[in-house]
């Protein structure tokens, strides 16, 4: 081989060699989605630690791990934080050096909602609220840097804007919908029920009477999907219960066509060993209330364990009015009565 070969062999060993530094020495830039990016310079970097990869590779940043720091990650020694702590250099705690890293002003950012009106949070505003000072909300307790969505019943308890918006340091998030939801107008609430009408709940009534904050987080969460109650358990106080209870607006007991419009309810049939049993529904409507049986006696579902004639004569189910002839003639007796052969 040629000297004049070898020569060309090492200037191309070279420049392949240079090409592989630059591309691995050039600026890194980190996105984000309501602010300027943040740019690294390795150029900066390796001339501080007199171009020794080392000190940071891998160290402090894996090359096959691609992981994306929060700020109170980095106030934690991850990340930046490795070096950036205010000993070997300025602090990413310290509030005064944010703008080392991040350029320009902070945006707007937009939450979208579900069948509610987007919520716009103005970074400007609150800015001025807490005199620049970034860390009142990055603190890594009000905003922790996790993409995970918080509910107003956890904003209720504190989380992320309710650590301010408590009815202390500004509105509470209790109540307030429009405030941050813009034009919001709560929707009706349909609930789809088996065997029965519909019941539609209008929030534009009950908003004429009472406002959010009287049911909402207390009584119902901000949330679809939540486990519906039972008859039974709005009886008890539980759901629209907690107000219908004849006290404070009509009682959930015996008053279904008031939710459930233009509900008949149908006859029921028993089937059993001495004969098919028909419940007339229309007929006992003439005679009594909905809440002279339900729910003491039946409970407003399907699935019930049924009664037998002994737990009748003892004044259990039909026995509760069917009773020696007191009210209704007796479930002794009588069979042909209520059981057709």
């Amino acid at each position: 081989m040629s000297r004049f070969s070898t020569l060309i062999k090492s200037l191309l060993i070279i420049l392949l060699a240079s090409q592989a530094y630059a591309k691995e020495t050039k600026n890194v830039t980190f996105t984000f989605k309501n602010a300027d990016p943040v740019i690294f310079s390795h150029d900066v970097h390796l001339l501080k630690y007199n171009n020794n990869c080392k000190v940071c590779h891998n160290a402090i940043f894996n090359l096959k791990q691609h992981k994306r720091f929060t700020m109170a990650d980095m106030e934690k020694s991850k990340s930046c934080g490795g070096c950036h702590s205010g000993m070997k250099a300025f602090s990413v705690a310290e509030e005064k050096d944010c703008v080392r890293c991040h350029k320009g002003k902070p945006r707007n950012i937009s939450f979208k909602m579900k069948k509610a009106t987007e919520v716009v949070f103005s970074h400007s505003l609150h800015i001025d609220k807490t005199k620049g000072k970034c860390k009142s909300c990055h603190n890594g307790k009000v905003i922790t840097g996790s993409d995970k969505s918080v509910s107003m019943a956890e904003m209720e308890k504190g989380k992320t804007c309710g650590a301010c918006h408590n009815g202390k340091g500004a509105f509470t998030v209790a109540g307030n919908c429009n405030r941050c939801h813009k034009g919001y107008q709560p929707r009706e609430i349909v609930f789809p029920l088996k065997g029965i009408t519909n019941a539609v709940f209008s929030h534009k009534f009950h908003l004429g009477m009472y406002q959010c904050s009287d049911c909402h987080t207390a009584t119902f969460p901000y949330k679809a999907g939540v486990a519906h109650k039972t008859m039974g358990q709005m009886e008890q106080g539980q759901s629209c219960g907690a107000c219908h209870n004849s006290k404070d607006a009509f009682s959930t007991s015996g008053e279904c066509e008031r939710c459930h419009g233009g509900f008949k309810p149908a006859p029921i049939t028993f089937k059993n060993d001495g004969g098919e049993v028909k419940f007339n529904h229309a007929f006992h409507l003439n005679v009594y209330k909905c809440v002279d049986c339900h729910t003491k006696l039946f409970p407003f579902k399907a699935g019930v364990k049924k009664a037998t004639m002994t737990d009748m004569e003892k004044g259990l189910s039909c026995g509760g009015c069917h009773n020696e002839g007191k009210d209704a003639f007796s479930v002794k007796a009588n069979c042909e009565k209520c059981h057709k052969m």
